[in-house]
């Protein structure tokens, strides 16, 4: 279940949309231009847009733009509705920073499709954060503490989470430390 901020003007494709979503076991917070929409995720910062372009007050490209700008958080995963087909629009949409651009009429099993790849992809980054940000390490045995409370061994940590292996050798300041002396003693 994710919660998914739903900017659309239409009246009935709005409560379509969310009818559909809802029925997914999505939480939705339906807005019908962009300016609520806007305001809605400074306040909430919904990991998922589905934004229609043409809209009043601020459209989609705009307010993909603002979600854009903002600093670096949790990434929102925003996907673009439209009745614009061509490749010029979907470029459009895609220099503006969506991640996703899909034609109207909806097709409700499309829809569940793309935000299964909106869920692997923010779980992917998820991922990405974790090995990228600052881990919880143990200053005597080097264990890192995963995201359960649980110490374990580095090797381990970072195999279950990329494709690294380990293989073990000695640095030349630990040779000359640790082994040197056992081998000259």
């Amino acid at each position: 279940m994710m919660r998914i901020l739903l900017a659309e003007d239409d009246a009935v494709a709005g409560r379509t949309l969310t009818a559909i979503l809802t029925a997914q076991g999505h939480e939705v917070t339906a807005v019908d231009n962009g300016v609520d929409a806007w305001g809605v995720w400074q306040v909430a910062r919904h990991r998922v847009v589905v934004s229609d372009w043409l809209m009043p007050a601020m459209d989609g490209i705009e307010l993909c733009r603002r979600i854009r700008s903002q600093p670096p958080g949790p990434y929102t995963y925003f996907m673009m509705q439209t009745i614009r087909t061509g490749l010029s629009n979907f470029l459009e949409a895609m220099q503006a920073g969506v991640d996703d651009f899909i034609t109207k009429p909806i097709v409700p099993e499309e829809l569940t499709a793309r935000l299964e790849v909106a869920v692997r992809i923010l779980g992917l980054r998820e991922e990405l954060m974790t090995l990228e940000g600052l881990l919880a390490i143990c200053s005597y045995c080097k264990r890192i503490r995963d995201t359960d409370g649980a110490w374990i061994p580095l090797e381990r940590y970072v195999e279950a989470r990329s494709a690294a292996r380990f293989s073990h050798g000695v640095c030349e300041d630990c040779y000359d430390k640790y082994l040197k002396p056992q081998v000259d003693g």
